[in-house]
């Protein structure tokens, strides 16, 4: 059984199944444009329309460093990205790679993650997206009822604090939410309260993506021509109401401040990968793939950084913490025509993201069901639009159920931690394609610069850097009993664990430098998640594990395969 467990797949098989096998048949129409501008679709989306703004509130100036750091760690897991894409240009993405490196059981992890990645993101999408909208709609005089706009559990959050605290205590947002339990109709006294643009836009955006691969890359590339064109309206628009001293202090709140935006800032990267679930619907995907990404990064990088010192420049970063902070810093400095425009251009970059992450998630169960770890229906292709029609509609409702009575904020970290998981693993799956000799049938390849001195090496400087520069946090874990050191500091001492380990590796085994790299920049920005969301990653894992160990592992064409052949 432990044998079966970690079966791979040839490259030359997943290669044979995605032109022979089910689900075969998806338009090849793609480009390195139509990837690029599907990739910025992806990336500039709810996070720079506004958890950028709780960024810069948290971090300050600085945050642009973080920015950098956070794009930094993007390409390395990009060129290993575009390694595995050039080897096995498939629809599977980081499940398929993990599946010709790692393992069946390993693929199945990593598919069960990207369903965070895209569907439960998607669901953070949808919601961002309906608070834009209605935002909008007030612009225009015309008001939806509050009931018909949040989830349950912000009114009845609401009317739990009038209870408890008094009226005095209530915020805008409180009020707004109290609104919506007040008014809201009843059945048995239950109030009937939901997100209704929510589900709407998830809907639509459906309709769309079933509709086929060219159709949705149309609307894409226009959305994203719009949105690009006010974000440098904002850039260039900004520049002439900065203030200097808005930048003084630079990190108003130290390294602690910075790094406490890990999610909000790494939440604005998510995506770039999500063009590598297209390989299929790619003219030259062995080509085109990793262009497409390391233009995303490159471009997508350079907005945000030039964005985060243009509205730290207009406002102090203290009065931030708003959700449309693009918007905010040009009625704050009575510019109110510009913030309106801004308002509208939200809606539709939002929208833009939302496709893009509605194109991807049906191509990786497609991909899972194709071999046979999730049902044959999932990798229908509809004979005349050529997309995979039944895993479309299932992750239209998998997004939009959720999107119509949860709350965003469970969802934001738990995304991150699944997406850095997927990188981890895609880096890792690098390193053992060199080590096994798979790259020799890469086109693109990670550069290779050795490893064998230098990550040891960097470990013991980073040491010897902490004891010169670090008293501060030694202190602080001395003054720590054990027990609240492994329930608290458990991540940063795996962190540290795994680059002894790569330190050690690499030495006997001459390990790249950049996929090392990769793996520890996207390990260390983990830790800064906090243990609660990884607790709830685990479980969300474990039953992953219960799905196939009751069905993937039984319907899996390798173990079919292997059953045959024995017989």
């Amino acid at each position: 059984m432990f044998k079966r467990l970690f079966r791979k797949k040839s490259v030359d098989q997943i290669l044979y199944d995605s032109e022979h096998g089910e689900g075969t048949g998806l338009a090849k129409v793609l480009g390195v444009r139509d990837l690029v501008s599907l990739g910025i679709a992806a990336i500039v989306g709810a996070g720079i329309f506004s958890t950028i703004g709780l960024a810069s509130y948290e971090g300050g100036p600085a945050v642009s460093l973080l920015f950098i750091f956070t794009a930094i760690a993007c390409v390395f897991t990009a060129l290993a990205y575009a390694q595995f894409a050039s080897t096995v240009p498939v629809s599977g993405s980081a499940y398929t790679y993990a599946y010709v490196a790692f393992g069946e059981l390993f693929a199945w992890i990593i598919g069960w993650a990207l369903v965070l990645e895209y569907a439960v993101s998607n669901t953070v999408i949808a919601i961002s997206w309906s608070q834009y909208f209605v935002s909008m709609l007030e612009g225009f005089g015309i008001q939806i009822p509050a009931w018909l706009s949040m989830a349950p559990g912000y009114a009845l959050d609401a009317a739990q604090k009038l209870s408890e605290k008094g009226a005095d205590s209530l915020t805008a947002i409180d009020k707004h939410g109290l609104e919506a339990y007040l008014n809201a109709p009843r059945i048995g006294g239950i109030p009937i309260i939901f997100d209704l643009p929510a589900g709407i836009i998830t809907v639509l955006v459906t309709a769309l993506v079933y509709i086929g691969i060219k159709e949705s890359q149309r609307a894409s590339t226009i959305m994203v021509m719009i949105k690009v064109g006010i974000i440098l309206a904002v850039i260039f628009g900004g520049i002439f109401y900065i203030k200097p001293e808005n930048w003084t202090p630079f990190a108003p709140n130290g390294m602690h401040g910075v790094m406490g935006s890990v999610a909000a800032v790494f939440f604005a990267f998510i995506g770039f990968d999500s063009i590598s679930t297209t390989a299929e619907e790619c003219k030259d995907p062995q080509r085109d793939l990793p262009k497409a990404m390391i233009w995303c990064l490159v471009i997508c990088t350079i907005l945000y950084v030039a964005i985060t010192l243009v509205l730290t420049g207009m406002v102090n970063y203290t009065e931030l913490n708003v959700k449309d902070p693009l918007a905010f810093v040009f009625k704050y400095v009575g510019f109110d025509y510009m913030a309106g425009i801004i308002s509208i251009t939200s809606v539709i970059a939002i929208t833009s993201a939302l496709l893009v992450y509605q194109l991807a998630q049906p191509r990786i169960w497609m991909t899972m069901s194709r071999d046979g770890l999730m049902s044959k229906r999932f990798a229908r292709v509809h004979p005349k639009y050529k997309t995979p029609s039944y895993a479309t509609i299932v992750t239209g409702i998998v997004v939009g159920i959720p999107s119509l009575f949860f709350k965003m904020d469970f969802f934001v970290d738990l995304t991150s931690v699944g997406t850095f998981f997927a990188f981890i693993m895609v880096c890792a799956g690098v390193l053992y394609m060199d080590f096994s000799g798979l790259s020799q049938k890469s086109k693109f390849k990670v550069p290779y610069v050795n490893g064998k001195y230098l990550v040891g090496l960097g470990l013991l400087v980073t040491i010897v850097l902490m004891l010169i520069y670090g008293q501060s946090i030694l202190l602080e874990w001395k003054s720590l009993p054990f027990m609240e050191i492994i329930k608290h500091k458990v991540l940063i001492i795996v962190f540290w664990l795994t680059w002894l380990g790569l330190s050690i590796y690499s030495f006997k085994m001459n390990f790249s430098l950049l996929p090392v790299t990769g793996i520890l920049i996207n390990l260390y920005l983990m830790t800064e998640l906090g243990a609660s969301n990884w607790i709830i990653f685990i479980i969300w894992l474990i039953g992953g594990l219960v799905i196939y160990f009751l069905y993937g592992y039984k319907h899996s064409k390798l173990n079919r395969d292997s059953m045959s052949s024995s017989l």
